[in-house]
């Protein structure tokens, strides 16, 4: 993992998102890969121990991605990603909700606007990600979840794969 690399992770009360931002050592097109082929996302979109299994994705604007964290002892914890734009290679948006095993969303769980912005810069990659709420109390209901540390190692994982990827 290259530590030196940009990492920012930021909360704006007043308009209810949190920014991250975290740079890659890795070309454009290996990023957005990452973010969009099954394969490659389900090697990188959980924190250790979890994790991730894809069941669908169809990566098309309205279509999704219907998936689950799994813990070691078989516990899944499902979610869907329904894509709303898609500008291949620089720009994925989505609503990711909670659901059951049957897609149903769990709407006791904030349903979040997520937006991915992928700019490359020398030899790496950013990637600009802003996530929308509706309220501040969802933001903070994810953050005491443990939504920042679990989405930095998830990060980190991704950069682990990246560097392996390159090889």
């Amino acid at each position: 993992m290259s530590t030196n690399l940009l990492f920012d992770f930021s909360v704006n009360k007043e308009n209810n998102t949190v920014n991250i931002k975290r740079a890659f050592n890795a070309d454009i097109e290996l990023v957005w890969e990452a973010w969009t082929n099954a394969e490659v996302l389900d090697q990188w979109w959980a924190p250790k121990p979890l994790q991730s299994k894809t069941k669908i994705m169809d990566c098309t604007v309205g279509g999704r991605r219907f998936y689950a964290m799994v813990n070691s002892e078989g516990q899944e914890h499902w979610g869907i990603q329904q894509f709303t734009l898609i500008n291949p290679t620089t720009h994925l948006n989505w609503l990711s909700s909670f659901a059951d095993k049957d897609e149903n969303i769990n709407t006791a769980l904030p349903t979040s606007q997520w937006e991915l912005n992928l700019i490359e810069q020398n030899e790496t990659t950013i990637a600009d990600i802003t996530i929308r709420h509706q309220t501040f109390a969802n933001i903070e209901m994810l953050l005491q979840m443990g939504f920042k540390d679990g989405f930095t190692m998830t990060l980190n994982e991704l950069d682990t794969l990246l560097s392996a990827l390159k090889k």
